[in-house]
């Protein structure tokens, strides 16, 4: 019997935590076939080297793509969004998937959505539909154009893919596959009291203590502001003088001012109880965030599996700007003044019920249930 070869692309820790539950589903699906790249950052140390996580998580690589262009400016991510254009074709001949999943909105998932479409190889997108304040939300209803086949992750989000013309027969609410992930390690937490073990440097970290968690990552259309605006959040947390836990920005243009604002603030309060990890696996993530007092910054996650755990926690600025929350997100500007009071105000709230807003945590089988049994319509013969 031919199994249908799914082909999915992997650019980022990001990537990787929104798809891994899709990727065990069609591993473990008797009709399909699961191919992995892994590109861009999920290729690096410096973010993490997700690949090597990929591959003890049990997931064999396929082809492995450098794409990424030193530098973290408009211009280099331009560059490197080309570059993955260049090569993967090169990569889908290879391989001869017969369906390319594409996760999200990143500039990665361009470079593989375009390649695939003009190479007739059926499109299959997870996470679109969404608002939000960043130049992702311009890809994420780009790739929604291309696709053939979509998994938004909420009610509201396939209400808008449909509004942006697809056919309502292609658009399934799924869920978002994070859920997945976040049901099964809750369920292993309330099971086990064992002690995380948290790397990096800085202060001794205590996950029993009350503590602040930082993921702030750089705005691509706020471009040159990224040092200025972390050293307001990291001031904030001073000023609370409580625990936190900081991690490093993700790959996007700008993100070299986001972590030189935290080398500086590192350098300049040595003292402060302040703990910085490069990156956390989601086995340790999404626990630390049932943990967490006050979760802090612009990461999805706040919104996303937040909304499902019930963490309290502080939406900055406007990379999230519209994205459908609930009640355990509250928005701040970027000062320092505001982001206090607003860790103060979820400080005092406490802990929130569970909201699934974003699915119930059985997206990755649905997903591959759907891709082993839907008919695909291209208007010609795949190119290979």
């Amino acid at each position: 019997m031919h199994k249908r070869k799914i082909c999915i692309v992997v650019g980022s820790r990001a990537n990787y935590s929104s798809i891994k539950a899709v990727m065990r589903a069609v591993q473990e699906h008797p009709k399909l076939e699961l191919q992995v790249v892994a590109a861009a950052s999920a290729l690096l140390d410096r973010y993490g080297a997700v690949v090597d996580i990929m591959e003890s998580d049990g997931f064999c690589i396929d082809a492995r793509l450098f794409m990424l262009v030193e530098g973290e400016t408009p211009a280099t991510m331009a560059k490197s969004t080309g570059l993955g254009l260049i090569e993967l074709p090169t990569i889908f001949e290879k391989l001869r998937p017969d369906v390319v999943l594409t996760v999200g909105d990143r500039f990665e998932t361009m470079s593989t959505t375009l390649a695939a479409a003009y190479m007739n190889i059926p499109l299959a997108h997870t996470m679109g539909g969404e608002v939000s304040g960043n130049i992702d939300e311009n890809i994420r209803h780009a790739i929604t154009k291309f696709a053939t086949i979509h998994f938004p992750a909420s009610a509201d989000a396939r209400d808008r893919i449909i509004r942006l013309g697809e056919r309502p027969e292609t658009v399934h609410n799924v869920g978002c596959p994070r859920m997945d992930l976040v049901a099964g390690f809750l369920k292993k937490e309330a099971q086990s009291e064992s002690k995380m073990l948290i790397e990096g440097v800085g202060s001794n970290f205590d996950v029993n203590d009350n503590f602040l968690l930082v993921s702030q990552h750089p705005v691509t259309g706020e471009y040159g502001s990224g040092e200025q605006q972390i050293a307001a959040t990291l001031g904030a947390c001073l000023e609370l003088d409580m625990p936190t836990l900081v991690l490093w920005p993700n790959a996007d243009a700008g993100s070299e001012d986001v972590s030189r604002g935290i080398r500086k603030f590192r350098e300049q309060h040595p003292d402060a109880p302040f703990r910085y990890v490069k990156n956390l696996p989601p086995e340790i993530y999404m626990p630390l965030m049932a943990r967490t007092s006050c979760l802090i910054g612009n990461s999805s996650s706040a919104i996303r599996e937040g909304a499902f755990i019930g963490t309290p926690a502080v939406n900055i600025g406007s990379r999230q700007t519209a994205r459908e929350h609930g009640e355990n997100v509250i928005n701040s500007g970027y000062t320092q003044p505001e982001i206090v009071i607003a860790i103060r105000d979820r400080l005092k709230a406490g802990r929130f019920p569970c909201n699934p807003i974003y699915g119930d945590g059985s997206a990755g089988p649905r997903i591959a249930e759907i891709l082993a049994t839907a008919e695909f319509e291209i208007n010609k013969v795949i190119t290979y």
